[in-house]
């Protein structure tokens, strides 16, 4: 197959050099951009036998027409051409960003004669010094309504700025102490301006230096016996004190950095940020993207940092920290670092926390950008148009007479081949029909087999005369989780039962490929389209439920076999379960250790610890030799 990319270049012609390739379509339209060490390496990789790739690669190079490439001297210069070139042409196979909502942001106009703070969503703006994010809009205008009594900055916009200055009059913030109205000159504007960059410093490093330069302030103008100036002081402190205690302490070394936590699947990625300065949390906000080709979590983690830290256009550069704290450490570490260090102005490092506080805020991190992923699938999932949108596809790529309204997943679950539970879970609409869910007990060989029954169980229902069983409604789609073996004893299930109006098809894993009947090449979805996202949401749900149905199977054995030991009860079987958790540990648990349980004497111990000790031996003697 490889051969049908007419476009590959001869080996020989490729060098060996660091540098940057494109792949481009009919058009020259930029595809995707991606950065080696070595060329040659990198892009023979993409030449292999097309079966072997993934799927998202393959239909990448199916699109494609040509391969540039351009030769530079380093590693830093690949990626810093890698990023201009994303950023430039935007192509359709890199990795997609879109922040999973706006956050607030304290902002400063420095560039202004006049700074002015106040609170925008826009990171767009010029000559504009950011803080944050922050995840609530009230609480950061909380903290620069208390920080204006210290630091008395404009916080007005232009149009009534230029109104106070042409009436030489100014507002009411000038009255009550939150302004230093500079639109009458009561200060001057360097003067002003000095005040803004004092209001910056002290919101970007977090820490209790300017707190103690007040407190020093305080007991200087209270020896001079200056109480009045002592006592605004003191009142300043204790403002800046109440901004402090709303942010978290983190550490105790004064860290300047931000931590990324990252949580995938298959088509997304979820990173959650927390900006930390001054060994405090500063904001926090998460940001969702797309996947298109298949990369590694080091691979996926450089694009990532590329997009969070490289402005748009027009746009101020984002604010790059000391330290970067990341869950792994990137492919290309020492390249990107020199590359932040460029964006910051000064040392930036890379690491991956391994211990202590650090790491357990790296825990944090994650859990957030695991839900933030998860509430993205969902809200994708609950959008009607997007539902709509799936079962029509699905009904186009499956050629369908109609959308697929109900559709029917099944999965196999075991633990090695014993306990064997059959799921069967129903979406109707593009939504899960959680009361018609079923799971089937089996005592089957292998996984077709397994199949084989439950389906045939299932659809001997559809011919029933009783209207109110739910097994009656006929799915339009019956979706098994597997390949080509699982989608022909679907297939034999429904001959055997004389169906012959439903579609079957499979969803393999590994590939995401969609088997459906006659046919034994598979149906490529694209993987970032609705339908394929909504199979691959049922055939998930079905996985869940199935696990779930197993180990609530296996639990209910154990507990059976704990009860039938003389003198023990279902109270003491389950006492024994909450403290040791398995049957195997229970075994290897002492008589001391049993018999420390409430209600369970040394006697009660002695006759557990002896049964599960014989039933392990006769277990061992019963069991085959290979």
């Amino acid at each position: 197959m490889a051969n049908e990319l007419s476009f590959r270049p001869k080996t020989s012609e490729i060098p060996t050099n660091p540098g940057v390739y494109r792949f481009v379509d009919a058009n020259n339209k930029v595809l995707y951009v991606g950065k080696a060490k070595n060329l040659r390496s990198r892009l023979t990789s993409y030449f292999g036998p097309l079966h072997k790739l993934h799927e998202r690669t393959q239909r990448m190079l199916l699109s494609a027409r040509d391969v540039k490439w351009t030769i530079v001297d380093t590693e830093y210069d690949a990626l810093q051409l890698e990023f201009q070139w994303i950023k430039e042409f935007e192509p359709p196979f890199n990795v997609r960003f879109r922040d999973d909502k706006s956050y607030p942001y304290l902002a400063i106009s420095m560039g202004d004669d006049v700074p002015r703070a106040f609170i925008t969503r826009n990171r767009e703006l010029k000559k504009v010094r950011y803080f944050g994010p922050y995840t609530q809009s009230w609480a950061i205008r909380e903290t620069l309504d208390t920080l204006l009594k210290v630091y008395p900055v404009r916080s007005c916009s232009s149009g009534v700025f230029q109104r106070a200055k042409r009436q030489n009059r100014p507002c009411l913030l000038a009255d009550i102490g939150k302004c230093s109205a500079p639109c009458v000159d009561r200060i001057s504007k360097p003067d002003h301006k000095a005040l803004a960059k004092r209001l910056g410093d002290f919101v970007g490093s977090g820490n209790d230096s300017h707190l103690q330069e007040l407190q020093l302030r305080m007991q200087k103008a209270s020896q001079e016996e200056n109480y009045e100036l002592a006592a605004n002081y003191r009142d300043d402190v204790a403002a800046l004190e109440k901004v402090l205690e709303k942010s978290t302490l983190v550490f105790s070394d004064q860290t300047d950095a931000d931590l990324i936590g990252l949580s995938r699947d298959e088509l997304s990625a979820a990173v959650s940020i927390f900006v930390i300065r001054g060994g405090r949390i500063r904001g926090n906000r998460s940001m969702v993207v797309d996947l298109e080709l298949d990369r590694p979590n080091a691979e996926l983690l450089e694009y990532l940092i590329q997009g969070i830290y490289t402005p748009s256009k027009n746009s101020e550069p984002v604010e790059v920290p000391k330290r970067l704290l990341l869950p792994e450490l990137p492919s290309e570490r020492k390249a990107l670092q020199d590359w932040l260090s460029e964006l910051r102005g000064a040392a930036v490092d890379v690491a991956t926390p391994q211990r202590g506080d650090k790491a357990k805020l790296m825990e944090t991190a994650n859990r957030n950008a695991q839900a933030a992923l998860q509430s993205y699938k969902l809200r994708r999932s609950s959008d009607f148009i997007a539902r709509a949108d799936a079962l029509s596809g699905i009904q186009r790529a499956l050629k369908m007479e109609n959308a697929p309204l109900r559709i029917e997943c099944y999965d196999i679950s075991h633990l090695s081949g014993t306990n064997i539970v059959g799921s069967m879970v129903v979406f109707e609409d593009g939504l899960p029909k959680k009361d018609h869910y079923r799971r089937f007990n089996l005592d089957t060989a292998d996984d077709t087999e397994s199949i084989y029954e439950v389906l045939m169980r299932r659809l001997k229902y559809l011919t029933s005369e009783d209207s109110s069983e739910k097994f009656s409604y006929r799915p339009a789609l019956l979706l098994i989780d597997g390949g080509i073996p699982q989608r022909n004893v679907a297939v034999k299930a429904l001959k055997d039962s004389g169906i012959d109006d439903i579609m079957v098809a499979t969803l393999a894993k590994r590939l995401e490929e969609v088997f459906v009947s006659g046919s034994d090449y598979p149906v490529i979805l694209p993987r970032t389209s609705e339908e394929l996202f909504l199979l691959q949401r049922i055939r998930d749900e079905a996985h869940r439920f199935a696990i779930a149905a197993q180990r609530e199977k296996r639990s209910k054995g154990i507990a059976s076999q704990l009860v039938e030991i003389p003198g023990l009860g279902e109270q003491r079987a389950r006492l024994l379960l909450r403290k040791f958790g398995s049957l195997k540990r229970i075994r290897i648990a002492s008589v001391e250790e049993i018999s420390s349980l409430p209600g369970f004497g040394p006697k009660i111990a002695q006759v557990v610890h002896e049964n599960l000790a014989d039933s392990e031996i006769i277990h061992t003697r019963d069991t085959p030799k290979d």
